[in-house]
């Protein structure tokens, strides 16, 4: 993804944005778990390919009906998952009905999903931004998501289309060199509350009327 190279004509910060995120704990030193109903191993032409498969490393998780790699060798390989892939982060996650991951380091360095749509979320405290598209590219090394075709981002608040759109996870800012659509919303109103009744005014007591 070019998004330091993009001569962007929209560059939105949504409203209430938290901040960069802390730095996320080094995972390449966390055992990679891979669990699958099946396998079957072509040492040969050096794939695998799981059916029902989960990978599991720290707070990340990717599981899949299938998934086809090009080795288990999680220092440098290529996975191609389909059917009800999701991934998800401790602050993020996708779905979406197929997805390409790039494995390097002992780490998922890149994703590519797509969908009909592919979805994406961030949840930082009390901000949840959302996203859908087409194609979904997350560089998790540079922070970068980028959404396109038919691309939709919204904080919860502000609302973002347009062709492609990219979105900094660290900065949540919004970058297109496409028109794009923007809506803002209203602030939810107070709540009204119901007209309380005036507080009754104690009457003083009756004196007993003397006998004539």
């Amino acid at each position: 993804m070019a998004f330091s190279r993009r001569n962007a004509l929209v560059a939105l910060a949504f409203a209430g944005a938290l901040g960069a995120p802390a730095l996320a704990q080094d995972r390449s030193q966390l055992p990679i778990k891979v669990e699958a109903r099946s396998s079957d191993f072509d040492y040969q032409a050096n794939v695998l390919v799981f059916n029902e498969i989960t990978i599991v490393q720290g707070g990340i998780r990717i599981s899949a009906a299938r998934a086809v790699a090009s080795g288990l060798d999680f220092e440098d390989s290529g996975w191609e998952f389909t059917g009800a892939v999701s991934i998800t982060m401790p602050e993020s996650g996708l779905t979406s009905d197929s997805a390409r991951v790039r494995f390097a380091g002992g780490l998922i360095q890149s994703a590519s999903v797509t969908g009909a749509p592919a979805t994406f979320e961030q949840r930082q405290e009390k901000q949840l931004t959302q996203g859908r598209a087409n194609r979904i590219d997350y560089d998790l090394g540079r922070g970068t998501v980028e959404l396109a075709g038919n691309a939709w981002l919204s904080d919860g608040r502000n609302e973002v289309a347009g062709a492609t759109l990219v979105y900094s996870t660290q900065t949540q800012r919004v970058i297109s060199n496409q028109p794009v659509v923007i809506t803002i919303n209203p602030s939810e109103a107070a709540p009204k509350t119901a007209p309380q009744a005036p507080p009754e005014v104690a009457k003083p007591p009756e004196t007993a009327t003397p006998p004539e």
